[in-house]
């Protein structure tokens, strides 16, 4: 938890403070690589094992001081077994809850600027130490009038430093991702996007209210209140949800009916986000969710919320119908819709990218094509990932000369990974349900 962490005392806020954090964790990187090959020139059969481990750490204890969006996107590589050595994953995996917090004073200067006061003027009492600490912000547990409360706190300067961050952020993704800057760049716009949404609480406040009452009726799931008057720009006050994260709860050996129980709330609540509210909470990760008591699940942020246009929703979607994979006019037409393959490709490109996504869609589109889908299923998981790393490997993908893929699908596919790799950690079977025009 961040309370057992050492705390920082300042946080980097001008662009020149955290160009040099930037240019410094690139410095150790380089310095890892000369080592790695001075010690390969010894030794021929050395692997990159050590390399990744200490880039890794190095990044990550650089990304981790300067919080925000570099710290963010570190978190969302991690979510993917395809993208990064499992060094990368293992250390990124960090910010995802438990990155260092920042110390209380800092805190109570947020509060004298969004408040005028200190947090003890508004509360009866307010942990000074974080209770939880990730990327954009922590939080503090507190009580009033008898109730407790969770109190969201974002770091300083995170917000003003997004766009500053993603272009400094880029050397390390070109080399860790393996993207062409042609891929790159179709994709920031829209992480950009979405983490400047992030930052504004009061929208976060606003989307988190109707998403809870969109979702109230769905069985095993709950939702915290939120206090509009109590948060701000940069402060969220909300119901505290006693419960365990997945991690701990899952150590605690529940049964297979509490796991099933579980994961069916998490496939009914985003079934139902996806195909009825046409956006979603696209950030599925175990630090945003809690296991109550009475193993209901509890949906604690609502930070990043992909909105799905109507015309991508219907492509996207259609592709997972069963009969799409042998309508070739209507699978061409979609393809060229979700930008998979274009006019400026060769017919060879054309027919090898068409073949990469039949193969992808037929495979993750698994779930949807029976009643039952059991996602303990290893071996289920284990086609996925070598799919994707043969694939990332074929010479034909790396070479290719535009970036593949609509930049809606970004956020889209993040969720759907994301929540298979929940439903894969509780071995859940689950019904999956799906709305009637994809039957």
């Amino acid at each position: 938890m961040a309370n057992h962490m050492k705390e920082q005392e300042r946080i980097p806020t001008s662009k020149v403070q955290r160009a040099s954090k930037f240019i410094s964790a690139g410095a150790k990187v380089g310095g890892n690589y000369i080592k790695h090959y001075a010690q390969k020139m010894v030794n021929p059969s050395l692997s990159k094992e050590e390399l990744h481990t200490s880039n890794a750490a190095d990044i990550y204890d650089s990304l981790s001081e300067l919080k925000g969006s570099a710290l963010k996107v570190a978190q969302m590589m991690s979510m993917d077994k395809n993208v990064l050595p499992r060094a990368y994953q293992d250390k990124f995996i960090m910010a995802q809850y438990s990155a260092p917090p920042l110390s209380y004073p800092l805190v109570v200067r947020t509060f004298q600027k969004y408040f005028g006061v200190v947090p003890e003027a508004l509360f009866d009492t307010f942990t000074r130490s974080a209770v939880n600490a990730a990327s954009i912000g922590q939080v503090h547990k507190a009580t009033k009038d008898g109730k407790t409360f969770a109190v969201k706190i974002q770091y300083p300067g995170v917000a003003a430093s997004v766009s500053s961050d993603l272009k400094m952020v880029r050397p390390f993704a070109y080399r860790l991702l393996n993207m062409n800057s042609k891929e790159l760049d179709h994709y920031m716009s829209e992480v950009e996007e979405k983490l400047l949404e992030e930052t504004d609480y009061q929208l976060e406040v606003a989307r988190s209210e109707e998403i809870s009452r969109a979702c109230s009726h769905i069985p095993d799931l709950s939702f915290p209140t939120y206090y509009p008057g109590l948060s701000s720009e940069r402060i969220i006050t909300m119901d505290w949800l006693e419960g365990a994260h997945l991690k701990e709860w899952l150590a605690s050996n529940p049964t297979p009916d509490e796991r099933n129980k579980i994961g069916q709330a998490l496939w009914d609540f985003y079934h139902h986000q996806v195909h009825h509210l046409k956006q979603v909470h696209a950030d599925p990760h175990p630090g945003n969710f809690i296991i109550q008591e009475g193993v209901k699940l509890g949906v604690i942020d609502f930070g990043c919320v992909k909105v799905i246009p109507e015309d991508f929703y219907r492509g996207y979607f259609s592709l997972i119908k069963q009969d799409a994979l042998m309508q070739e006019k209507e699978l061409n037409q979609i393809f060229f819709d979700l930008e998979f393959i274009s006019e400026q490709d060769t017919a060879a490109e054309q027919a090898y990218f068409k073949g990469v996504f039949k193969e992808m869609i037929s495979l993750l589109g698994q779930p949807f094509h029976a009643e039952t889908f059991n996602f303990a299923n290893d071996a289920y998981f284990d086609r996925i990932y070598s799919m994707g790393d043969r694939i990332s490997k074929d010479k034909m993908f790396k070479n290719s000369r535009q970036a593949r893929g609509s930049r809606h699908g970004l956020f889209i596919n993040r969720t759907y990974f994301g929540l298979y790799s929940l439903l894969n950690q509780l071995r859940a079977n689950i019904t999956t349900t799906k709305p009637d025009w994809l039957k």
